[in-house]
This record gives C-alpha cells, sequence and structure tokens, in this order.
C-alpha cells in the first residue's frame, strides 16, 4: 500500500494553481505540481475556453512548464481538485505523465485536507504503452 505521507510545498503549490485555474464553463478547478528527479517544482492549472470543452488540463500544463524548465522525468505529481470523490488524472494526462515517469513514480490525488490516495504510475494506468515500446519496435 503506497504511503500517504505528504510533501507540505508541492501540495501547497498544487493548491494555488488549484486556486488560479481558469474554469469559467465547468467551474471545476484543478491544480497539479510536479517534483522532478532533480529536485525541481512545476505546477500548473486547467485552462478552459469558449469552445468548451477544448482546454488544458492542470497536469498538462504542469508537465509543459517541466519541459520548458530543461526537465523530463517526474518524482512525484500532486493533482488536487475539490468535492468528495477523488480527482485523478484524465485518460490523456495519465498517459502524459506516463510519458515522463519511471517505476517511482508517485501519483498523489489530493483534496482540500490533503493527500486522499497515492498511487504508482502501474496502478494508475496498468499495462501502459511507453517510449520503450517504441525502441523495442525499431
Amino acid at each position: 500500500m503506497p504511503d500517504l505521507t505528504q510533501n507540505t510545498e508541492l501540495f501547497e503549490l498544487a493548491k494555488e494553481a488549484m486556486n488560479k485555474a481558469y474554469v469559467p464553463y465547468s467551474r471545476f478547478h484543478v491544480g497539479a505540481a510536479i517534483l522532478t528527479a532533480k529536485g525541481q517544482f512545476y505546477s500548473g492549472c486547467n485552462v478552459e475556453n469558449a469552445a468548451y470543452p477544448e482546454g488544458t488540463c492542470a497536469e498538462a500544463g504542469a508537465i509543459a512548464s517541466m519541459v520548458l524548465g530543461g526537465d523530463t522525468l517526474i518524482k512525484d505529481i500532486y493533482v488536487i481538485g475539490n468535492g468528495d470523490g477523488l480527482v485523478t488524472p484524465c485518460g490523456g494526462c495519465r498517459q502524459k505523465i506516463r510519458e515522463f515517469s519511471s517505476a517511482d513514480t508517485m501519483i498523489h490525488i489530493c483534496g482540500a485536507e490533503g493527500v486522499r490516495k497515492s498511487l504508482t504510475m502501474d496502478e494508475l494506468l496498468p499495462f501502459s504503452f511507453g517510449p520503450e515500446n517504441l525502441e523495442q519496435a525499431g
């Protein structure tokens, strides 16, 4: 069972990002914060537009910021949203996280009170397809 120990700095970054989300259509705020293997922090929020549901997810924004910053390996990612249920990454974001993950990457699903559930990448996206699958094909 994964440990629910909380990284306070990552949690606060994700919460701050969630509070800055631009969600005039769904009104559903989501934030994400990443700690990379190099020890750097990146965050992102969901951003909607009038062509709803086209927009970007918080996880995608945090990953884009990470890549722009020169990092490509997620150690931990915190995802936070409001409500009673778990606000887990959507299918597309699971694949995006997978692209920049290792076997040690942890995904922490949070609510206002803190971490609700922690998952390994294999638990979040079992039998996933990743970069190594393409290397085997070539």
